[in-house]
C-alpha cells in the first residue's frame, strides 16, 4: 500500500493547499489524454487521484494520520482482527469505531470496498472502497451581452457568438434588466472531465427617450400648446409600436397618461406600463402667439404658484 504523502511528493505536514497544488501539477504531467501511448502513467494517475481524495478529506487524513486507515482507505484492522480487536455489541458488530446494526453507520461501505471493489492488476488485489475523484471541468467563460433597451422590453431573441465561433439564439428571461446573469450549460471551455459553462451578463443600453422606472417605462413626449388646449389624439410612441393617446382639452404640462402593459415583463408573467408624461412645447418664436398672449389678459387665471406661497 502506497503512502499517500510520498504519492504526492508532499511533507505530513503539508497544507491543504500544498496537496492541492502538488495533486494539479502531477494530474496534469500523468493525465491519461495526454499520456496515450504509456499505460503506467495511467496507472500512477490513478494513485495519484486516490491519494488526494484521501488526504483532501479532513477526517479521512486525520484517521490515516492516526494509522486507523491504510493509503488505500481501507481499515487498518478491518473486522477487529489485530490492534485492540473486535468485541460483540448489543445489536451490532464495533471494531476500531465502526458499528453496524442500530446506533451506528452502515457498514455495507466497507463490505463493498473489500469485495466489491475493482481489482487491479492482475494480482486479484482490491481497491480501497473509495470512489475516484471526478475529473475537473474547464473553465467557465464570462461574456458581456448588451441588449438594446426595446429588445430588453419586449423580450426579442438575442444571437450570440461565443469564443469558439458558434453561435446561438438566446431567450432573455422575464425581469431581464443591466446585472441580470445567464448560464449557459456546457458552452465554457474544455476539460478532462467535460466544459464548463459560458456566464452571460446582461447589460442594458439606454435609450434615446424610453428610461426604465422598476418594470415601467417613463416617456416625456412633447405636445403643441393646440393640442394641450384644444385637445385631442395623436401618435405616441411605446416599446411595441406606436399607439393613438387622447390628451385631454385643457392639459397642462407635466400631467402623466398611463399606458397598461407597456413596459417591461415581470417575472410573474404579467408586464409593466409605459407613464407618459405630456411636456407642453412653445415654440420660441410665433409672431401670432406673441400678439395673443399680448393682448390676452393672463390674470384673469389667476396664480398658478399660489399654492407654493408665492
Amino acid at each position: 500500500m502506497a503512502d499517500p504523502y510520498k504519492t504526492l511528493g508532499v511533507a505530513r505536514d503539508a497544507t491543504e493547499a500544498d496537496i492541492k497544488k502538488a495533486y494539479r501539477k502531477l494530474a496534469k504531467e500523468l493525465h491519461p489524454d495526454r499520456n496515450k501511448d504509456n499505460p503506467k502513467a495511467s496507472e500512477k494517475f490513478s494513485q495519484v487521484t486516490n491519494a488526494y481524495d484521501l488526504l483532501n478529506d479532513k477526517d479521512k487524513r486525520a484517521r490515516f494520520d492516526r494509522g486507523e486507515i491504510d493509503g488505500d482507505g481501507n481499515p487498518a484492522a478491518p473486522f477487529g482482527f489485530g490492534g485492540g480487536g473486535g468485541r460483540a455489541h448489543p445489536g451490532g458488530f464495533r471494531s476500531e469505531g465502526y458499528e453496524s446494526g442500530p446506533g451506528g453507520p452502515d457498514m455495507s461501505d466497507i463490505f463493498e470496498g473489500l469485495f466489491g471493489g475493482a481489482q487491479r492488476g492482475g494480482g486479484g488485489g482490491f481497491s480501497g472502497g473509495f470512489g475516484r475523484r471526478p475529473q475537473p471541468k474547464g473553465e467557465n467563460v464570462a461574456y458581456r451581452l448588451q441588449v438594446p433597451f426595446v429588445e430588453a422590453a419586449t423580450l426579442e431573441p438575442q444571437r450570440v457568438t461565443l469564443s469558439d465561433g458558434k453561435t446561438l439564439d438566446l431567450k432573455l428571461p422575464a425581469g431581464v434588466e443591466t446585472g441580470t446573469q445567464m448560464k449557459l450549460a456546457g458552452k465554457g471551455e474544455q476539460g478532462s472531465g467535460g466544459a464548463g459553462d459560458a456566464i452571460l451578463t446582461i447589460e442594458v443600453q439606454p435609450h434615446k427617450f424610453f428610461t426604465r422606472d422598476g418594470d415601467d417605462v417613463r416617456l416625456e413626449l412633447p405636445i403643441t400648446l393646440a393640442e394641450a388646449v384644444l385637445g385631442g389624439s395623436i401618435k405616441a410612441p411605446t416599446v411595441d409600436k406606436p399607439v393613438m393617446l387622447t390628451i385631454p382639452k385643457g392639459t397642462t404640462s407635466g400631467k402623466t397618461l398611463r399606458l397598461k402593459g407597456k413596459g417591461f415583463h415581470k417575472k410573474g408573467g404579467t408586464r409593466g406600463d409605459q407613464l407618459v408624461t405630456l411636456m407642453i412645447d412653445i415654440p420660441a418664436s410665433d409672431a401670432a402667439l406673441t400678439a395673443f398672449v399680448e393682448s390676452w389678459d393672463g390674470r384673469a387665471a389667476g396664480n398658478p404658484r399660489g399654492s407654493m406661497g408665492v
